[in-house]
């Protein structure tokens, strides 16, 4: 059954009590002790510390990229380095989601870590840009086949109420690599060489590994039901994977080359991936029909605005307030501790009752704190602005990212939460690409690409009105996003 034509969300509790016996033993026990519980503590450990590892190459691999790119003669192909990543994990995604569904999420987690790991190897070891991109190819659809894995492992090993706990687990994972990724990646890279970035991470993955597969092989493994027929990959949905990450890869090498000529694979990559989303994502999500569509398209309104954002943040900081590179950076470090905070926050179970309009809430932060960016545009106003105003967009983050993951699992019936958290990750990846591409292509188009031009912002020049078309149309995105908020409970619901 594809995301597109599943039936409508059932009650959790309903949806929980036709999986398979196992996983209606482990939502009836009383979650004793938490995710850190005798149950659920070797799971729980492993699953996390494979978050921690892929946010910290996430967050490492920019600081060693632009050195491998000049070592491997490969600058003008720099951006396919990381569009290789994305466009590979959008199928990895659709993949996982079939493979978790029919015959549960071991053997696609497995998958992954392993080609994740070749994927870094690859890159590591490349003599050559060209291998070094297809390293990064093969690191993103190991990526892909994993997010969506451990979604459907939380999905069937949790019960409902320790599953934003393990969200918020997964959240909080990323704190500690957002502020010492690039410290310790620009510390490798420069005495131990960039190589070492990529070659040191496959390494670390065997303890989780031993940690998690398992207990996932205890709690969460094969089909749903044992007794019904494994049903046949879907070969549609695995062509309009092909297609929507096809079509994103040309409107992303549109949006770098703005002249005419782009325009042809502009067209061609929308013709190509505007069928292919709609037929990946749930019936109703380009119009935000209410429930379990409004789930997914607020996931990637929220990601696109706020990371398509933060992506100009450090630029305009050096380029126009005349910040070093680190002080740029860690302007915005502590955004990683009150996303988790945000994160931990919608894990209470006193939140539960007013979970939609906590996420309203969180919108309205990220809104607010991506609309303030500008301001640190005016000399008089002080650059330590745009730390506060982040982090409590990161607070707002939390909430909203956590709360979409919780509520996509409670509105999927057990045997769609594969092809559904597919769609989730399809939705925040494609969102932060077109954003990404479209608040690019407007920075391009009044000047913006020669601000880093110089060492300096004088010498460089000053483009307030380039970064100004980024933030405030993002702060607009942002805001419908907080409406979304409102279409979040289904009316076939009971909660």
């Amino acid at each position: 059954m594809t995301a597109r034509d599943s039936r409508d969300p059932r009650d959790a509790d309903v949806a929980i009590a036709s999986a398979a016996p196992e996983a209606a033993s482990v939502l009836d026990e009383e979650p004793v002790g938490g995710v850190l519980g005798k149950p659920y503590r070797a799971l729980s450990i492993g699953i996390v510390s494979v978050v921690f590892l892929i946010a910290f190459e996430a967050t490492a691999v920019g600081t060693a990229m632009p050195v491998a790119a000049r070592e491997l003669d490969g600058i003008p192909l720099y951006a396919f380095a990381f569009s290789a990543y994305f466009t590979t994990s959008l199928f990895g995604m659709v993949l996982s989601g079939q493979w978790a569904d029919r015959r549960g999420p071991l053997g696609a987690l497995a998958a992954g870590i392993g080609a994740f790991a070749a994927g870094l190897l690859l890159a590591g070891t490349a003599g050559a840009m060209w291998q070094f991109i297809l390293g990064r190819a093969v690191q993103g659809l190991g990526g892909g086949l994993v997010i969506v894995a451990l979604y459907v492992v939380v999905s069937r090993a949790y019960p409902e109420a320790l599953r934003p706990s393990i969200l918020a687990a997964f959240a909080a994972s990323w704190v500690i690599p957002s502020v010492i990724g690039p410290l310790i990646a620009g510390t490798v890279t420069e005495h131990a060489g960039w190589r070492w970035v990529f070659l040191g991470i496959p390494a670390l993955v065997a303890v989780p590994l031993a940690l998690a597969l398992p207990a996932i092989r205890r709690t969460a493994a094969g089909p749903v039901d044992p007794d019904a027929p494994v049903e046949a990959f879907d070969r549609r949905r695995i062509r309009l994977a092909l297609g929507i990450s096809l079509g994103a890869g040309l409107l992303q090498y549109a949006g770098q080359d703005l002249r005419w000529l782009s325009l042809l694979p502009a067209v061609v990559g929308a013709v190509v991936l505007v069928p292919a989303v709609l037929g990946l994502l749930p019936r109703g999500t380009y119009r935000a029909a209410r429930g379990l569509p409004s789930v997914v398209l607020l996931r990637g309104v929220a990601a696109g605005s706020f990371i398509a954002a933060e992506s100009f943040v450090p630029l305009m900081l050096v380029t126009e307030r005349g910040l070093s590179p680190t002080l740029a950076g860690l302007s915005l470090a502590s955004g990683g501790a009150t996303w988790a905070l945000g994160s931990y926050v919608q894990s209470r179970p006193r939140m539960e009752p007013h979970r939609e309009k906590l996420v309203v809430s969180g919108m309205v932060l990220v809104a607010a704190s991506i609309a303030t960016a500008p301001s640190v545009l005016i000399d008089a106003v002080p650059v330590w602005t745009i730390a506060v105003a982040w982090a409590f967009g990161c607070l707002g983050m939390g909430m909203v990212i956590a709360s979409t993951s919780v509520l996509l699992l409670r509105l999927s019936p057990p045997e769609d939460a594969g092809s559904n958290s597919a769609a989730l990750q399809i939705s925040d990846g494609l969102s932060n690409s077109l954003l990404l591409a479209g608040g690019g292509a407007a920075f391009a188009a009044l000047g913006g690409g020669m601000a880093g031009a110089g060492h300096t912002a004088e010498v460089a020049g000053s483009h307030p009105a380039a970064f100004t078309a980024v933030f405030l149309p993002m702060a607009a995105v942002a805001l419908a996003g907080a409406w979304l908020g409102t279409r979040l409970r289904s009316p076939h619901c009971v909660h």
